[in-house]
């Protein structure tokens, strides 16, 4: 038998047991689908008593209360074992979740930023805790309104996401109403309280405020139709009417590169539309200081782009204008200073036989005679120098 032929044999027989092997992995999958079937882990979830929940809410808020002093970030205990893939057989619907925060101790929105703590998240942990993830962030069609910066707070963030759901017939119940839930109410009979079982877990300067099912074409950051910021000040020294005469002149569609931080990786335009800005006094004084508040509203925001205007906002309302036209003026004489060295720097290289040399003042240059050089007065020799003294000394 030729060697080609042996190869075609053993080829063959390995093609036979990988197709067994195939075959034995199908059945054990099988197997195991079956026992999944009959988990009863969501029976043990719904048994799960309330308080247990509120109680680790409680521990928890005390917890990052307590991380506020420190200034460095807590261990949390993570939930042993859990993995959100266990819970793909749970019925599930898409729900957007309303939520309010004071960003004061956190290092803004996003976790993506690997600060902690960041409320994102805190939410996440929240939601791994409570069992209500199903899958990861892309099986889950996570979306988010907006990303805010350090400090920041908000009380109308918007998140999207496929949440676990009690109800089984979910195309029927995951309709958008247009409704939000309150945190008042339980929501539809039957349904998980997704405002309380959060609530329960969330520290205390995080609350889901309101819930509601939309299509799963609903998206947090473009469904969007506007986002509104707020930024508080005390108006002491400030020329409210100039910050605002200043600030009208943002509205419409602008380039304001010049008003954020670049990320030149993820940005690709910066054209932004500003729908209305206002400045308005609050109803707050303290030992007669009025506090106002800028209000913007626009389609979108770029990355500190409010931070920015506010900034600028500031300088004109302190008279910046005036100091900028001084500090202009002093460029200005500056500037003119060197342009008459250069000048004198040019006109010291025209070429000195024309005509038209002359300086400035009007003084007439003299003509310069060319003497060739074999005809030039040439330096005494040294005898006719030694000559010359020793006639010196003679008459002395």
């Amino acid at each position: 038998m030729s060697e080609g032929a042996e190869e075609v044999i053993n080829l063959r027989s390995q093609i036979t047991c990988l197709q067994n092997r195939v075959r034995e992995l199908e059945e054990e999958n099988a197997k195991f689908s079956s026992r999944l079937s009959r988990c009863r882990c969501n029976e043990l979830q719904e048994k799960m008593p309330r308080e247990k929940s509120e109680n680790l809410g409680e521990e928890r808020g005390e917890m990052n209360s307590g991380s506020k002093r420190s200034g460095r970030k807590k261990a949390t205990r993570k939930t042993p074992g859990y993995d959100t893939r266990i819970m793909n057989h749970h019925p599930r619907r898409y729900v957007a979740l309303k939520v309010m925060y004071f960003g004061q101790r956190f290092y803004g929105f996003s976790q993506e930023a690997q600060m902690d703590p960041s409320i994102e998240s805190e939410i996440f942990k929240a939601l791994e805790t409570t069992r209500l993830l199903i899958g990861d962030k892309k099986e889950i069609q996570y979306s988010r309104c907006g990303r805010t910066d350090k400090g920041v707070s908000a009380f109308g963030q918007v998140i999207a996401l496929y949440l676990r759901s009690k109800l089984k017939d979910i195309d029927a119940h995951n309709k958008h109403s247009g409704e939000t839930v309150p945190e008042e109410q339980d929501g539809p009979p039957g349904e998980i309280d997704y405002v309380r079982v959060l609530n329960g877990v969330l520290p205390k300067d995080i609350r889901i405020v309101g819930w509601c099912p939309v299509s799963s074409d609903f998206s947090a950051r473009f469904s969007c139709l506007s986002r509104e910021y707020k930024y508080f000040f005390w108006g002491d020294n400030l020329n409210l009417s100039v910050m605002e005469t200043a600030g009208k002149k943002l509205i419409g569609e602008h380039d304001f590169r010049n008003f954020c931080k670049m990320d030149a990786l993820n940005v690709h335009t910066y054209r932004r539309n500003v729908m209305s800005f206002k400045i308005s006094p609050c109803d707050m004084r303290f030992e007669g200081h009025q506090l106002y508040a800028i209000k913007i509203k626009g389609r979108a925001f770029l990355w500190h782009q409010v931070r920015c205007i506010v900034a600028v906002l500031f300088m004109i309302g302190q008279d910046a204008g005036q100091a900028l036209h001084v500090h202009l003026e002093n460029e200005c004489r500056l500037y003119q200073l060197q342009a008459a060295i250069f000048r004198e720097a040019l006109l010291s290289l025209l070429p000195l036989s024309t005509d038209k040399d002359s300086s400035s003042n009007g003084v007439t240059r003299k003509k310069a005679s060319h003497v060739p050089l074999m005809s030039r007065e040439t330096e005494p020799s040294y005898e006719e120098r030694r000559a010359k003294l020793e006639t010196a000394k003679l008459r002395a």
